[in-house]
């Protein structure tokens, strides 16, 4: 459990920004449950999908997505993690392979979420702060998974259902290198093993 709740230089919750907003969030919360759900709204809620809004700036950090107000799913999945792992909630990083279209003409797309320990429940579970849109809907449930996609297996997607204690090194390299948030792929062979 003890990686679920290390810091990383993505998921980098000792910065002043993720911290500042911590020491906001637990006053307003009635208890961890709660905190839970407000840090997920938050993320999904109020930090624009950068695609969505079709803004060139690359948050490649928790911390940059606070700032910058923007992220893709990528790093708005390291926020989530932060603002968790910043209360000592156990948090990691789940992913889907995705077509980027409505059928895999125009290849495929990683897609990440959370992972997330229940103490008072003994379980994970997995939220996606991904940001809805016409078309997604993804929810806060204890009960059963609310995530912003479907998996279509038959046009070859596939959700991985692991669990990793940090943003993967691959995706990492893609936004150090990247200048336009917008023009990020990842068109090589991304499995996940």
């Amino acid at each position: 459990m003890e990686e679920y709740l290390m810091e990383t230089p993505s998921i980098d919750y000792m910065n002043p920004l993720i911290q500042d907003k911590v020491q906001e969030l637990i006053p307003q919360s009635e208890d961890e449950m709660d905190y839970i759900k407000r840090c997920y709204i938050f993320v999904r809620d109020e930090i624009s999908h950068s695609w969505d809004i079709k803004t060139e700036v690359v948050s490649r950090t928790a911390s940059e997505v606070l700032k910058n107000k923007t992220g893709i799913c990528w790093t708005k999945s390291c926020l989530l993690a932060a603002l968790l792992r910043a209360n000592h909630i156990p948090s990691g990083i789940s992913y889907q392979l995705l077509t980027r279209a409505d059928d895999d003409s125009e290849g495929y797309m990683i897609h990440a979420l959370n992972t997330l320990y229940l103490k008072d429940f003994n379980k994970w579970i997995r939220l996606d702060a991904r940001g809805n849109k016409e078309n997604i809907n993804a929810g806060f449930s204890l009960d059963e998974e609310c995530l912003a996609y479907s998996i279509r297996s038959k046009l070859g997607e596939i959700d991985y259902q692991d669990n990793h204690a940090d943003l993967d090194d691959r995706l990492v390299d893609i936004l150090m290198q990247s200048e336009n948030i917008l023009e990020i792929t990842t068109d090589f062979e991304f499995y996940l093993y």
